[in-house]
């Protein structure tokens, strides 16, 4: 969330930025501020009347000793007069506030200077490739084919069981599957991160501390007896560890890792790049978090890119990284860069990590705040970054090694596997 100072700073500016997310802010800035100034003024005559009653409260004792009764009254009646303009002030001191949050809440993440202009996918900035892409036969087979090959995941007894969306791993493919996971975490854990394991629910205040609330494109699952929602990334339990927290700037980074599975509704995608393992609803992934400084954190953002960069080039895929532009950049971030692997049957990128810098817009809505060391507090900035989500991993494991005999494990992964090749 944006706080308020860097919309009274420069509004035109914050319009300016917005816009880069083709996101038309201009009305609602303007709300704010004439909502800002009105709570400003009410504040500013509360706690004028509040230190007045205070005052005269005092000075009654003080005239009913002098013996002046009739003065003690007076004062008695004005402050039972001022006490009922208090309560209507402190009403709408409240008001302002609730609406000053409801229209804050509206309002996305400025983006970073150096996000590129642009609406879609096709006006993302490549600043990166490694890897190369495998030469396949004409007769290579999409990893859904040869999932049913040879047996690794089941598609159709996903709907059966739960719908489309939630396919059941088999043999050697849940075996890879629990590889890649505790490939990830070692990594993250040999980088430095701390793991932690996470509920995979959250309550409506940690899914506003990250941003996922209000659920405006309609993306998770609400469980609606208990009023909890399943998480779409264990960003979301992971980062409200911190909410409501005031950390030591020794502390700073935090960083840490946590494998969960993911729930995405994926509303609005039905009929689009779904088949197989390209667009599931519940899926498994290694998210790593960091918490840092706002004067280190584009450092950890950089960190943060070269450990993704160093998982899928020890995975052999062919890789691309994407500076996202300001029309395909998440509501809560600054600045994202996504990793896409090249799944060769299928002949197109698959996007399989995103890491971004929020900056302090998370920490604003978490009141997650560190202590410098002259002992004051300002907002923390957060990051967070898929290390990996695994679907399109496998996907392009699988399509990339295929062979005459079978699919070929990458060297490191053979010690998590315990297999070499999937025939």
């Amino acid at each position: 969330m944006l706080t308020l100072k860097t919309i009274n700073d420069n509004p035109e500016e914050v319009i300016l930025k917005l816009a880069k997310k083709h996101f038309d802010a201009k009305e609602l800035v303007y709300k704010v501020l004439d909502e800002d100034k009105r709570r400003k003024e009410t504040q500013s005559e509360l706690d004028g009347l509040l230190s007045e009653v205070n005052s005269k409260s005092k000075s009654i004792g003080a005239l009913m000793k002098e013996g002046k009764k009739e003065e003690a009254e007076s004062q008695r009646l004005f402050v039972q007069e001022v006490k009922v303009r208090i309560q209507m002030l402190e009403g709408t001191l409240k008001d302002s506030e609730r609406e000053l949050q409801e229209m804050l809440v509206l309002m996305p993440n400025l983006p970073a200077d150096i996000v590129p202009e642009g609406r879609a996918a096709e006006d993302n900035i490549e600043v990166k490739t490694g890897g190369e892409v495998p030469g396949l036969s004409e007769d290579a087979l999409p990893h859904w084919d040869l999932a049913k090959k040879y047996d690794l995941i089941d598609f159709e007894l996903g709907v059966k069981i739960s719908g489309a969306g939630f396919p059941v791993y088999k043999g050697k493919g849940a075996r890879l599957q629990r590889a890649l996971i505790n490939f990830f975490l070692d990594k993250a854990r040999d980088a430095g991160y701390l793991e932690v394991q996470p509920p995979y629910v959250v309550n409506a205040a940690s899914g506003y501390g990250t941003g996922q609330l209000p659920d405006k494109e309609g993306q998770m699952y609400h469980a609606t007896a208990d009023d909890l929602y399943l998480i779409p990334t264990a960003e979301v339990p992971v980062t409200n560890i911190y909410r409501d927290t005031i950390l030591e700037e020794k502390e700073l980074p935090i960083k840490n890792t946590a494998y969960s599975a993911c729930f995405r509704r994926e509303a609005g995608s039905y009929g689009k790049d779904v088949r197989g393992l390209n667009r599931l609803h519940q899926f498994d992934k290694v998210e790593i978090v960091r918490i840092d400084t706002p004067e280190h954190s584009y450092e950890s953002l950089k960190e943060m890119i070269a450990h993704v960069e160093s998982l899928v080039t020890e995975l052999e895929l062919p890789w691309r990284i994407l500076r996202l532009c300001g029309g395909d950049m998440s509501f809560t971030s600054a600045l994202t860069y996504d990793f896409e692997v090249y799944s060769a049957a299928q002949k197109r990128w698959l996007e399989v990590s995103s890491v971004s810098n929020f900056e302090s817009y998370q920490a604003n809505r978490l009141k997650c705040r560190y202590r410098t060391s002259d002992k004051k507090t300002q907002l923390v900035h957060t990051l967070n970054g898929s290390a990996l989500a695994l679907p399109r991993i496998v996907a392009a494991l699988l399509e990339n090694n295929q062979k005459p005999d079978g699919i070929h494990i990458p060297k490191a992964l053979v010690p998590y596997t315990g297999f070499e090749i999937i025939d």
